[in-house]
């Protein structure tokens, strides 16, 4: 199976070779490898064009948007961008961030999921983090969830879910529209993937707001979005989180925001989220 990579970066001079080197040495190679230079000011692209020249499967597209970082818009038009500029034949499409080392054999066994079942429409494996000179699971979902920083779909899941959502909650959605359309999520325990860059480290003081606003455009409604926010407040050890993330819902509320999912979709998303909190407090 064949398998291209988009990676949309901004101001990753530091560590985007890292991730780079860890691709150039999967035991099955990318077909393509784009990275989506996104407005940086550094030498994210110098790097990137050091690999090209050694790797001709790597390319660089140059993209401009604004520098501030709202988490999910940003990330996705730069994702667009660079997956407008490869063709179709491939089998799976790989979206991944520009701070993380894969271990060798992370595709490879990635490709082995996806021909062990025809249904199965995404894969992953796991993010760590350093702390303290060790290497520990960034536990902030369950264990089911595949983080938005290392996403892999096959290609018929890809399309059909119609691609990813450029707006926050795309790494939900997307997952919970594979579970509409009767496709398997697996996640591999096995695969540990090191991420250089804690999440949220760069998100500003406006971003607080839009993960409730998330919730909101994913449909949930309100008694989901406060049992989602309150796990979430908890599990980032700030309590005080819930709250903003509440107050994100009711403006995305009042603003008749659009959701990011059909009506039919919504329905099934929420009984989807019902069933497994049942099943968590059983």
């Amino acid at each position: 199976m064949k398998y291209y990579i988009v990676i949309p970066a901004h101001n990753e001079q530091d560590l985007i070779g890292l991730t780079l080197q860890s691709l150039v040495s999967q035991t099955v190679l990318p077909s393509k490898v784009v990275v989506v230079n996104d407005n940086s000011t550094d030498k994210t692209e110098e790097v990137v064009l050091s690999f090209a020249k050694e790797n001709p499967y790597i390319s660089v597209v140059n993209k401009t948007s604004d520098a501030i970082h709202l988490p999910g818009s940003k990330v996705i038009q730069a994702f667009q961008k660079g997956f407008e500029t490869l063709d179709s034949d491939y089998d799976i499409i790989v979206k991944i961030d520009g701070d993380l080392i894969f271990p060798p054999n992370y595709f490879e066994t990635i490709i082995k999921h996806f021909e062990s079942d025809p249904k199965i429409g995404m894969v992953g494996g796991f993010c760590y983090i350093d702390k303290n000179g060790e290497w520990v699971l960034e536990n902030l979902t369950d264990k089911d969830h595949i983080r938005g920083a290392l996403k892999a779909y096959r290609k018929e899941t890809f399309l059909q879910i119609g691609g990813l959502k450029p707006a926050m909650g795309w790494d939900t959605v997307d997952e919970l529209l594979c579970k509409y359309y009767d496709w398997k999520i697996v996640t591999d325990q096995s695969l540990h993937v090191k991420h250089l860059k804690p999440t949220g480290a760069n998100y500003n003081k406006t971003a607080r707001y839009k993960q409730g606003e998330a919730f909101y455009t994913l449909g949930y409604g309100f008694w989901i979005t406060a049992i989602a926010s309150a796990k979430l407040a908890m599990m980032k050890k700030k309590p005080f989180l819930f709250l903003d993330y509440i107050k994100g819902f009711m403006k995305a509320k009042s603003a008749k925001t659009p959701l990011l999912v059909t009506p039919e979709q919504a329905k099934f998303i929420r009984n989807y989220r019902l069933q497994k909190m049942k099943k968590k407090l059983i």
